[in-house]
């Protein structure tokens, strides 16, 4: 039985779908005034996992991804740029859709845009106006009364009286209570607008999820998953709006990934020590980032550096040597490698566990792959399939290991060079074997001498 813990309880939980089969899963997506950076990439991968996971479990999953296309980051961007609002997240949405692909993220069901849902925004607005919870102070603002929603803070566990202690009124809001947070906001000299009947204006940052979910979910849904960033203030605004709108619970489960860190601090544009997907990209095999995503539980802090990558390569390395030279069969055999992967992920999606078994699986293809080929290829195939739960492994082996070959040495000329060793070696020849060993390291190339024969690989 699936377990998540839910943010919301703060335990561990039998996961069981409000309807039925049926799953629905709203995550908090990007803010596109700029490309994503690794910690995006973190949130989209964990729950790009969740998804492959439910999916294989027989879940009818619906999940839902939303884009901010409009706030204050885009304007400010957009004005840098000298360019409109809505070609700068153009440019930027199909970037980010580039680095999806290249990161083997699968694309949700449905990717909302908060502009394409302004008139639901007024809806919900109004609804919450009607019953006390908000209030229009009539310059072209609208506040959500956060004192008045009884169970404000029971996601990240804040209590109100705290909040409050140093919190302040700007000089430009009209809020009621230095609490209060704002709805939609009035427009402002050159910025986009939409008309609505509080005057024209653009929504806040909270009430597009609460609308966007609800619209394509429902008013209760199955999950909700973020980053813990957004634990508080967003998601926990979220429920307020949602609940006061609609009296029903929001969300039933909770999930929060962990941050990307920098010696020790949440990688975050805010903090200029961030690094773009697409800049890791170009140092580094998809693949590689991809693995050191995964390979941590998905709860948990990852700190970025050379070494994790290093390390990260290095497993893969493991994996796709022991499918090497193996033919592409259908997975059989290592039933019991399965009954624990699936443990491990029943457990909250517990994908270390689930890695150390990979690891244990390579051991055993590793033993059998001479004395018994056929039981190591369907092995093989065994280690591909639960690969492809963690979005990995699905390359052909030589096609991993000799990634980045091209432009730095002539492939024909390697196989041309190891030929002639051959040769040499059969020759009884030592020296000049030696000789033509030392050439190709010389280029950079590592050669691998087994039972199937002599394969190669850049060095690290």
């Amino acid at each position: 039985m699936l377990t998540i813990y839910n943010t919301l309880s703060k335990t561990k939980e039998a996961f069981k779908p409000l309807e039925g089969n049926k799953v629905r899963m709203y995550v908090c997506g990007m803010t596109v005034y700029d490309y994503c950076h690794l910690g995006h990439g973190r949130s989209m991968v964990a729950f790009d996992l969740v998804t492959r996971w439910l999916r294989y479990s027989g879940y009818d999953l619906t999940y839902v991804r939303n884009i901010t296309d409009i706030d204050d980051k885009i304007i400010n961007r957009a004005n840098e740029n000298g360019e409109s609002f809505d070609a700068l997240t153009a440019r930027m949405i199909d970037a980010m859709h580039e680095d999806e692909r290249r990161l083997n993220i699968l694309p949700p069901d449905q990717e909302p845009r908060a502009t394409d849902h302004i008139a639901g925004m007024h809806a919900m607005i109004q609804t919450l106006i009607d019953k006390g919870y908000a209030y229009a102070p009539g310059n072209g603002d609208v506040y959500y009364r956060v004192g008045k929603f009884v169970g404000y803070g029971k996601l990240s566990r804040k209590k109100i009286e705290d909040l409050r202690i140093g919190a302040r009124i700007e000089v430009d809001e009209a809020k009621q209570d230095p609490l209060d947070f704002v709805l939609w906001k009035g427009v402002k000299p050159g910025e986009p607008s939409w008309k609505s009947p509080w005057g024209p204006g653009r929504p806040g940052w909270h009430i597009e999820c609460s609308v966007m979910s609800t619209c394509c979910l429902g008013e209760s849904f199955d999950i909700h998953g973020g980053g813990n960033d957004l634990e508080f203030p967003h998601h926990e605004n979220e429920i307020a709006q949602s609940e006061a709108a609609t009296g029903k619970q929001y969300a039933n489960s909770w999930m929060h990934c962990g941050m990307i860190r920098i010696n020790g601090e949440k990688m975050s544009k805010s903090l200029n020590n961030f690094f773009t997907i697409r800049d890791v990209l170009d140092k580094y095999h998809p693949e590689v980032v991809r693995y050191l995503l995964v390979s941590s539980h998905y709860r948990s802090s990852i700190n970025y550096s050379e070494d994790s990558l290093r390390e990260s390569k290095g497993a893969l390395e493991r994996f796709y040597h022991a499918l090497r030279g193996l033919p592409r069969v259908a997975a059989e055999g290592g039933e019991a490698y399965v009954e624990r992967f699936k443990a491990a992920m029943n457990d909250d999606f517990g994908t270390p566990e689930a890695c150390a078994v990979l690891f244990d699986l390579v051991r055993e293809i590793n033993r059998l792959r001479d004395s018994e080929p056929q039981v190591a290829a369907g092995l093989a195939g065994r280690l591909r399939e639960l690969g492809d739960l963690l979005g990995v492994l699905q390359l052909e082996a030589d096609d991993f290991l000799r990634a980045g070959a091209e432009g730095k040495v002539d492939a024909a000329e390697v196989e041309a060079l190891i030929q002639a060793r051959l040769q040499a070696r059969a020759d009884k020849n030592w020296a000049e074997s030696d000789r033509i060993r030392d050439q190709i390291t010389a280029m950079g190339v590592v050669l691998e001498d087994g039972k199937g024969g002599t394969t190669w690989r850049l060095a690290d």
